[in-house]
């Protein structure tokens, strides 16, 4: 099963990422902060991670930064309500940047579209 972790430090955010993709077939780990999120990678290994960018203590950018360090492996999905953080340059690293909304829609896209990716490069190897 293709496993997802999920940082943000908001509980109704991290609620409904739980429910729209456990319902998608996903197994959902919640994260609130970066420490904990940090435990949990290094814990059991996620097959992708979405991560929301306003986050306590250290800022999502600068996790992100470290998880590329650390798991360079593991796909990150950066969601945020601030669509202009798309022109920072610092979010480059990251697999795919979307704009948090109501409608799971286009995250779930990407999602799929980055994990199959990531197997037909596997396969290929």
């Amino acid at each position: 099963m293709t496993t997802l972790l999920v940082v943000d430090e908001q509980v109704n955010s991290r609620l409904l990422y739980q429910a729209e993709f456990q319902e998608e077939g996903y197994e959902v780990t919640v994260a609130e902060t970066t420490e904990e999120a940090m435990e949990k990678i290094h814990q059991s290994k996620p097959d992708i991670i979405t991560l929301d960018l306003k986050m306590p203590g250290v800022e999502g950018i600068e996790f992100l930064r470290k998880i590329k360090e650390e798991e360079s492996d593991i796909p990150v999905v950066l969601c945020s309500a601030y669509a202009g953080y798309k022109k920072d340059f610092r979010v480059g690293v990251c697999d795919a940047f979307v704009v948090q909304s109501a409608d799971f829609t286009e995250l779930k896209m990407i999602i799929k579209l980055i994990l199959n990716h990531k197997k037909s490069d596997l396969t290929l190897h």
